[in-house]
Order: C-alpha cells, then sequence, then structure tokens
C-alpha cells in the first residue's frame, strides 16, 4: 500500500483512531471498572490489608505501588525500544507489540482474586505496561503525520475520539453490572455483579485489538531505514537520551518546558490513577449498589465534560498561547485538590468529577502538542518523545510513591490528594519561567 502523505486527512484521523482504541483501558480499566471490582474484593472478604511479599499492605496502598512499579518499568525499557525503533525504523512494530501486551492483559483480569493475588497483580501490571509502552511509539508519530498548525487540533481530536470511545464501552459495560440478567449473566446480585465486572475486562481487550488495525493499517512503519539491528543498538536508546539532554541545554524555552511538565504531570496522572479508589473509600454512599452506579457515572461525566475541555482548550491556546492556557489549567487543579479534602457527599464527588474532566482532557492534549511544537526540526521524534515519555514516568513513579506512603502512614487517602497541590502550584511557577519567545 502507498503510504499516505503527512498532513493527509486520512493518516491523521487513522493516527487518532488508535485513541479510539486504547482508551478504553484507562477508562474502564483504570478508571472505572476495575478500582470498583478490586475494592469489592477486599470487602467480600471483609479486610482492608493483605500480605504482599512479605508485607501487610492497605489495598489502596498496594495498588499505588504496583502502579508505581510498572511505570518505573516504562520509563526504564521505553527508552531502549525507541532508540530501537529509530535505528532500525519499526516503531509500528513495537507500538503494536505493546498493544497486544496490554489487551491480553486485560483478559486475564477475567481471573483477578485474591486467593491468586501475585497472578492477578501480574496481570494488572503488565496491562499498565502494554497501555504505556504503546503510548510511547503512538505520541511519537505525532510530528511525523501532522504539520505543527495541525497538532494542536489533531492531539485534541485523539484524546476526544478516546474519550467518546471509552464511553461507548462503559455505557455497554454499566449495561452490564446494573442489568445482568438481560446478558444471561446468573447467580446472585452481588455475584451477577461481580461476573459483569470480569467480563468487563474481557470486552476491553478484544475492543482495543479489534479497533487498533485501523490505525496500524495505515500508519507508517517509522523512518524507512534498512538498517540491521546488532548488540551495539541496544543501549542506543540511552545514548539518545544523553543526546536530546544535550540539545536540551542549548534550548532554554524547551528545557524549561519540560521541568514544569514533569512537576505537574506526575499529579495528574496520579489524580487520574486514584480518582475512583478515593471515591469508593472517602465519599458517604448509601449502599454499594449506590456506590457502584455513583462512581461510574462520575467517571462518564469526567469523560464527557473531558471531550469539551480538549477542545475549549485548543482554541484557548490560539487565542492566548500554549503556556498562559497550561498555567490557568494548573491553577483552576490547584483549587480542585484543595477542594477534593472536604468532598464527603455524592453531590459534592459529581460537581468536582466534572471540573477534573474540564481540566483533565485540555491538559493532556495541550501538553503533548505543546511539547511536540517546541522540538527543534529532527527525524528521530521517537528519541524526543521518549524523553517526554521517561519525564512522565517518573514523575507518576514519584507521585504515586508519595500518594501510597502517605495513604499508608495516615490512613486516610484525603492526605494525599491535598499534597498533591503542591505539584500544580510548583508547575505554575516553572511555566512562569519559560521564555515568552
Amino acid at each position: 500500500m502507498k503510504q499516505l502523505e503527512k498532513g493527509s486527512a486520512k493518516l491523521l484521523n487513522a493516527w487518532a483512531s488508535y485513541d479510539w482504541a486504547n482508551s478504553v483501558y484507562s477508562l474502564v480499566i483504570a478508571s472505572a471498572i476495575f478500582p470498583i471490582y478490586y475494592a469489592q474484593l477486599f470487602k467480600n472478604e471483609g479486610i482492608t490489608a493483605i500480605d504482599f511479599c512479605g508485607m501487610t499492605l492497605k489495598n489502596t496502598a498496594l495498588i499505588s505501588f504496583v502502579t508505581a512499579a510498572a511505570f518505573l518499568v516504562v520509563a526504564f525499557i521505553s527508552p531502549l525500544l525507541s532508540g530501537i525503533a529509530d535505528f532500525i525504523g519499526n516503531k509500528k512494530n513495537f507500538m503494536r507489540f505493546f498493544c497486544f501486551l496490554g489487551a491480553f492483559s486485560c483478559i486475564g483480569l477475567n481471573w483477578f482474586s485474591l486467593e491468586n493475588i501475585y497472578f492477578s497483580v501480574a496481570c494488572y501490571f503488565f496491562g499498565l505496561i502494554g497501555f504505556w509502552g504503546s503510548l510511547v511509539f503512538y505520541n511519537s508519530y505525532l510530528p511525523d503525520i501532522a504539520y505543527p498548525e495541525q497538532q494542536d487540533r489533531i492531539s485534541a481530536r485523539g484524546y476526544s475520539m478516546g474519550y467518546i470511545g471509552s464511553v461507548v464501552l462503559l455505557i455497554i459495560n454499566l449495561a452490564m453490572v446494573m442489568k445482568s440478567d438481560l446478558f444471561g449473566i446468573t447467580g446472585t446480585e452481588g455475584e451477577k455483579a461481580m461476573k459483569a465486572m470480569r467480563y468487563s475486562f474481557i470486552s476491553v481487550g478484544i475492543w482495543w485489538i479489534v479497533f487498533s488495525q485501523y490505525a496500524f493499517f495505515y500508519l507508517p512503519n517509522g523512518n524507512d531505514n534498512t538498517n540491521k539491528l546488532h548488540s551495539g543498538v541496544i543501549f542506543n536508546g540511552f545514548k539518545e537520551l544523553r543526546k536530546v539532554w544535550n540539545q536540551l541545554k542549548q534550548d532554554l524555552k524547551l528545557k524549561r518546558y519540560l521541568i514544569s511538565f514533569f512537576v505537574y504531570s506526575m499529579a495528574v496522572q496520579t489524580v487520574m490513577l486514584v480518582a475512583t479508589y478515593f471515591g469508593e473509600q472517602e465519599i458517604g454512599w448509601k449502599d454499594d449498589a449506590e456506590k457502584t452506579t455513583g462512581l461510574i457515572v462520575s467517571i462518564l461525566v469526567i469523560q464527557l465534560v473531558a471531550v469539551l475541555g480538549a477542545v475549549l482548550t485548543s482554541r484557548a491556546s490560539e487565542k492566548f498561547g500554549n503556556i498562559k492556557t497550561l498555567i490557568v489549567i494548573n491553577c483552576i487543579w490547584v483549587i480542585i485538590c484543595i477542594t477534593a479534602f472536604f468532598v464527603t457527599l455524592p453531590i459534592h464527588f459529581y460537581i468536582t468529577a466534572g471540573f477534573v474532566g474540564l481540566v483533565m482532557g485540555g491538559i493532556q492534549s495541550l501538553s503533548r502538542s505543546t511539547y511536540s511544537k517546541f522540538l527543534p526540526e529532527t527525524n528521530d521524534t521517537a528519541s524526543f518523545f521518549s524523553f517526554y515519555d521517561v519525564a512522565e514516568k517518573i514523575g507518576i513513579v514519584i507521585g504515586m510513591v508519595l500518594y501510597g506512603l502517605i495513604d499508608q502512614i495516615t490512613g486516610s487517602m484525603r492526605n494525599s490528594i491535598v499534597f498533591l497541590a503542591v505539584f500544580f502550584i510548583t508547575g505554575v511557577i516553572l511555566l512562569l519561567r519559560v521564555p515568552k519567545k
């Protein structure tokens, strides 16, 4: 098949369609269904902590630490893989590998149980690695397939497609949980709900595999290199990162932006990863049925409002500039984190969810496109985006570890959420230092 030209509508839509395919993981697994299922497993056993690797850990602290460990692995392997991908020009194959790894791990979550906690945690662990590993290569395609003036909008379109697609599957999964009989799911009310949630994990894997094929069909393999892989290439990615860092030191604007991104993104991603666990433990729901419905509805609100947030942010960036828009969004995040400490009732949680959605979609899409626009002219985009992703992942590791430690030590996730406001405040200060010219 003839390779599509850079900037063509079909190529841009094919790239954005991968968000439709893989975002079901971030919504159903990371944000909505799995956190509820995970908490219910512990509730059914009448416990809030478990022995893991010789330690007794609070259930929410355990998932925070496992998440941090997965991101640490991604941060380490992505430079290795991006270096190889740039050298032999086949980053699509790497993207496809991580897609399948994540999708089949999601299917494996169907067998998640406390009795098989190590296998269960492994499926969750590799699901995270598959999702975030594929994004390393997906993000690196942006400057390859779109011109600078197209990047803000196509980045926002990708996130918007992801939010819409994931909402479609989540609504189906919610129907499975709330109306199990219509799907032929049998057992007591509690058993039917748990079965429906396990089946939703399978649906995520299948959705991810099926809908990713459109992107894989049209995206180019890479830089069309004909180099053959040899042992000297293995650590080429780290050499590339060092080269990128040396270039950053000469580019004050890009360096200061990346440092600010490192700080505030650790808080953004941590909030996204723990929001449902927070709602499950800290909100005064009337009963389990209201809690399940309320949490899923809250996540749906976040996703739907995030579509509007991504579009409004791209428009605001065109009018006021990327950095000014990011500063305002970070300020809103500070208010949200402080307000979350006082959230106790479901209605409070719904309102907070709406504001989170508004700024979540915007800060993600604008951060990615801002970095892309600041990049110097280069063919090795995978290396630059690998650096971007490594910064993001190490930030998440720090954020999740600190969050888990505060949760484990104080016994309350409220203290952890408020602490994240410090990162957003620091992010604002650092963004103000990014040169305007």
